[in-house]
């Protein structure tokens, strides 16, 4: 019953995921999930983790993860947190850098969980407006604040800003933590994770769940300077000492040391992508440019709602939000190659209808 609530719960608009279906079968692109699968490598490691050491605790410092994960962006283990996926690992360092503080300030069209955070830890924020074609601008991030955040590249619709763009941002705000959210750097845009040697201020976070296919894993990271990371484990340390089990820590270790399987995957990804995203244009879409495994789109002609609607009814799930600004764009994930030419196809024969 809901009296039972702290105060605070009654005004939390919770963030939304996006539907996972049950008893039916559907081409699901609709949560950015990988299609092709783990690395071979990562599922082998997790199975061998398994077993009578399931009774013990795992690592609570996860120390052979962070050693990978930070000789994969030659910085030290010191430099690394891990966390259970990256939405943990964002909200840990909404709790450690932003609270108590002035407005945080991120995009109006961006990661939707960002002022969930904000109201869950009574941290003010403003959003700072994108222009017409959703791009984000860098000098309009000005006046006193008290942190920033960046999406690289933006979600929902898939454009990445350049390295020489995110560090005019650092350079903008020397005396607060500017986190980079790069959940879908992989698919072709740049890590600032080669500029946390020179700012302080600099925290990046990524995940798992998109170009190693581990989003049932749940494991995420940042990177940044020691005294960054030591922020994020007090807070850790305080909330949940173990977030990592045994599986876990193996099976990301393994899928970050198997290179082969990565690129592999993730070029066949970004190929997929730009096959869709043309035969939508064919039928008279606007798409975005995208550095992502999914795709922004609008049809002028048809309410995207109504594409939603009749997509679903033919066995395919997409994403779309309710924000007045992007009303009429779907956010479309990148399937395998059969399944984005089903997309087409099934788009090609709404518009003929």
């Amino acid at each position: 019953m809901s009296r039972f609530w702290s105060p605070a719960v009654h005004a939390l608009e919770p963030y939304v995921p996006g539907e996972q279906p049950k008893g039916q079968s559907f081409i699901k692109l609709n949560t950015n999930e990988n299609p092709y699968g783990p690395s071979p490598k990562a599922l082998a490691a997790m199975a061998g983790a398994g077993g009578d050491a399931l009774r013990l605790y795992p690592d609570p410092v996860a120390a052979d993860l962070r050693r990978v994960i930070g000789g994969a962006f030659g910085l030290s283990a010191d430099h690394v947190f891990a966390g259970n996926g990256s939405d943990e690992v964002l909200g840990h360092a909404f709790a450690a850098f932003f609270r108590d503080k002035g407005p945080v300030l991120f995009a109006d069209v961006t990661y939707s969980f960002y002022p969930v955070w904000c109201d869950l830890h009574g941290i003010p924020y403003r959003r700072v407006a994108t222009d017409a074609d959703f791009n984000i601008h860098i000098a309009d991030y000005t006046g006193e604040c008290g942190g920033v955040i960046l999406a690289n590249p933006n979600a929902p619709t898939g454009i990445a800003l350049p390295l020489i763009e995110v560090e005019r941002l650092l350079r903008q705000h020397p005396d607060v933590v500017v986190l980079v959210d790069e959940a879908y750097v992989d698919f072709g845009a740049d890590s600032a994770a080669s500029l946390i040697a020179k700012y302080d201020n600099l925290l990046v976070v990524q995940t798992l769940s998109k170009s190693r296919s581990l989003a049932g894993l749940r494991v995420g990271f940042a990177l940044g300077q020691p005294h960054l990371i030591e922020g994020l484990v007090r807070i850790k340390d305080s909330f949940n000492s173990y977030p990592l089990g045994r599986p876990a820590l193996a099976g990301a270790a393994a899928a970050l040391e198997d290179r082969a399987w990565f690129d592999e995957t993730r070029a066949r990804v970004m190929a997929d992508r730009d096959a869709m995203s043309a035969g939508l244009r064919e039928l008279g879409f606007k798409v975005l440019p995208s550095q992502t495994n999914f795709i922004f789109a609008s049809h002028p002609g048809r309410d995207a709602a109504d594409l939603l609607a009749e997509l679903r009814a033919r066995g395919i799930l997409v994403r779309h939000f309710r924000s007045e600004k992007i009303r009429n764009w779907l956010r479309i994930s990148v399937g395998t190659a059969e399944e984005c030419q089903a997309l087409v196809t099934a788009m090609g024969e709404i518009l003929a209808a």
